[in-house]
């Protein structure tokens, strides 16, 4: 009975290579105790009950310690996320209403609509709240008097 532990704990590992949310690596692991158990008797339930319980503790276990690794607040932003919160400048006036309009952003050139669909001129310096498809949603900066 220990081979077909053994071979459950290869597909399981298997399966773990193939995706990221690192849960069925402790399958594995409780298909390993259950071999374990497999070599001192031939009691299907108990190896089975070992297998079930053994998972399910590494899990919850676990699951806090995968949890501060896995949700890193402090990750740096790339591609298009890297854009939200930059300044631009306005190149062609932008009329959300006909969704026309182009920003100046970093050397990159952007489809802009405003935010709460405003109007805003040419030459305006505007901060990139979010991108919405290939579009930026932008607002204009407030100008300190």
């Amino acid at each position: 009975m220990w081979q077909i532990w053994l071979i459950i704990a290869g597909i399981c590992l298997i399966i773990e290579i193939m995706t990221v949310g690192f849960l069925i690596f402790w399958f594995a692991i409780g298909a390993l105790l259950a071999m374990v158990v497999s070599f001192f008797t031939n009691n299907i339930i108990m190896q089975t009950s070992v297998f079930v319980i053994s998972s399910t503790i590494l899990i919850f276990a676990t699951k806090p310690f995968v949890k501060k690794f896995a949700n890193n607040k402090n990750a740096i932003q790339t591609n298009v996320y890297s854009t939200v919160g930059k300044i631009g400048i306005v190149t062609k006036d932008i009329d959300s209403l006909q969704s026309l309009g182009q920003v100046k952003v970093g050397g990159e050139i952007w489809s802009a609509i405003g935010l709460d669909d405003m109007n805003i001129p040419q030459g305006t310096e505007v901060e990139i709240k979010e991108i919405k498809g290939v579009k930026a949603i932008v607002a204009p900066l407030q100008k300190l008097n």
